[in-house]
């Protein structure tokens, strides 16, 4: 059935040979670029290390990390959107050799400045006559051709449909480009951001393990290499930048109630300058130096309790202003150790829920779930505090009345000794506070400072000089044997719908009888003595 129509089977070998030949000659190689990093988990390594026992009251070293989550933020569009502006993924220089469309990343020899914020998509060819002349055409904006075509020298201003652009020759520009044409292409960094994201593979390396394996494929070595360098250091970049939310949070509420406590203290001198002026009164640690030792302990305890009643009316205050995407002042002072827990978990919840939101949005079950959570947490933060302010409440008001007892019993002037006790008390209580104040935020400011990147960089960027894509022992394997397989199926299905008698055995399917069979040798000879 094959053997005679071998000159099929020929044809179609050397048509599906020569298509794949050319489709060798035409594509570009891919090549594949893969890189290791290693996702710390504080949660998981050992707290006994100098560095975490000298800085635990800090808050410093303390983070919990959800490996999903971190492999999830490696592949978001946000991360990859700045990796595209950041090293110009969005515009391509291209130069045609032989058959195929070679990328110049960072082998241009021009780089193209825009005058105009104008982002539409365009391209244009780009003709070197010389080192400073050029012809620009084949004008596309948004896909569609506009017929523009511009002579220029290198460095001059050119008024296009597109805005105004300048030309200017790069350290790459050599003789070899003379004559050429270089193709310019300037997509939206969306869309490039899309692109490089869905060709972005990252997984686990092992179900036991925090390591994430990052690989991309692309047609130029070095351009692969830099995307996944710089998607490492923008991840930790936001890493950096979203653990230090609360620390900035604390910053702020420190320095506004330095700058409250500043005030009063100064108000506080100036009364008791004025007092003393007025009622002639210059010694006074020797008018109160009975009072000030038996009151004491009186006043130590008044202190403590008023910076903590201070603290816990403000935490009041900011769980009723701040929305559900804000983290609470962390560090605080407060004494009550279950008041802080809670506000550490309520913040750690909060970032989670910003982290995932950023991936998602606020319809996401899991976003709902976490701020119900939160509301409750909030509730639960809210009634602890109100009991602890009343606490402080009831202990200050025993306190006070202690020490009124004790100023009317041994003040040789009732009057003036309590007005001066009381400005006194209050100067020493804003003096520790403000002291207080001060040296948590620098504890604070240590903190930003201890903050590490999440990751390191177990295996950098690296690959097989050879490329991963097209295969062509494959390629050429599949022409082969579509171009054996095509004339087969043809010549076969051909040969079964043929519904002629040629012999014997295309009777042997149906019910007629069969009286004999003439050979072909046979009926020429009766014929040829039918003629004479």
């Amino acid at each position: 059935m094959f053997i005679p129509k071998w000159y099929w089977f020929a044809a179609s070998l050397f048509i599906t040979l020569t298509i794949a030949v050319l489709y060798l000659l035409s594509t570009p190689p891919i090549y594949t670029r893969t890189a290791a990093i290693l996702v710390k988990d504080n949660s998981k390594s050992s707290s006994s290390t100098s560095a975490m026992s000298d800085f635990s009251d800090l808050g410093i070293f303390k983070s919990n990390t959800n490996i999903n989550n971190e492999l999830l933020t490696l592949k978001s569009p946000t991360l990859m959107t700045e990796v595209v502006n950041r090293l110009g993924l969005n515009e391509t220089f291209t130069i045609r050799r032989g058959l195929k469309s070679v990328d110049l990343y960072k082998g241009s020899p021009v780089t193209i400045t825009f005058c105009d914020k104008i982002e539409v998509p365009l391209s244009f060819a780009i003709e070197f006559s010389s080192k400073d002349a050029f012809a620009i055409s084949e004008f596309e904006i948004s896909g569609e051709s506009i017929g523009e075509t511009f002579s220029a020298q290198m460095g001059d201003s050119i008024q296009t449909t597109a805005g105004t652009m300048i030309i200017s020759p790069t350290q790459g520009f050599t003789d070899a480009f003379i004559g050429t044409s270089v193709r310019y292409i300037r997509g939206s960094v969306r869309a490039a951001a899309d692109a490089y994201s869905n060709a972005l593979v990252a997984e686990l390396g092992n179900e036991d393990a925090t390591i994430i394996n990052l690989s991309i494929n692309d047609a130029s070595i070095r351009k692969a290499e830099d995307i996944l360098n710089t998607l490492i250091e923008v991840y930790n970049e936001n890493w950096i930048q979203d653990k230090n939310q609360i620390a900035v949070s604390t910053s702020q509420f420190i320095s506004d109630r330095l700058g409250v406590i500043e005030s009063e203290l100064g108000h506080v001198d100036e009364n008791i300058s004025s007092y003393k002026s007025e009622h002639l009164m210059p010694d006074v640690q020797a008018a109160s130096n009975l009072y000030m030792a038996q009151s004491a302990e009186n006043k130590k305890e008044l202190s403590a309790l008023n910076n903590q009643l201070s603290t816990a009316q403000y935490i009041r205050r900011e769980l009723n202003a701040k929305q559900l995407d804000q983290p609470l002042p962390a560090n605080s002072g407060i004494v009550n150790a279950n008041i802080e827990t809670l506000i550490s978990e309520y913040n750690n919840l909060v970032l989670d829920r910003n982290r995932l939101i950023a991936n998602s949005s606020e319809k996401n079950p899991l976003v709902k779930n976490m701020a119900n959570s939160l509301q409750s947490m909030q509730r639960t933060i809210i009634q602890s505090v109100d009991n602890l302010i009343v606490s402080l409440n009831t202990q200050i008001r025993s306190i006070r009345l202690q020490e009124e007892a004790t100023t009317n019993r041994l003040a040789s002037n009732p009057n003036q000794a309590k007005y001066l006790l009381s400005v006194e008390r209050q100067q020493k209580v804003k003096e520790e506070l403000y002291l207080y104040l001060l040296q948590k935020r620098e504890e604070n400011e240590l903190s930003q400072a201890f903050t590490a990147y999440n990751t390191r960089l177990i295996t950098a960027p690296r690959g097989s000089m050879f490329p991963t894509a097209p295969r062509k022992m494959n390629i050429l394997l599949v022409a082969f044997v579509i171009g054996l397989l095509v004339p087969a199926v043809v010549i076969f299905m051909k040969e079964n719908m043929n519904t002629k008698v040629r012999g014997r055995k295309d009777l042997e399917n149906l019910s007629v009888p069969f009286i004999g069979a003439v050979s072909y040798t046979h009926l020429r000879a009766h014929e040829t003595l039918s003629d004479l």
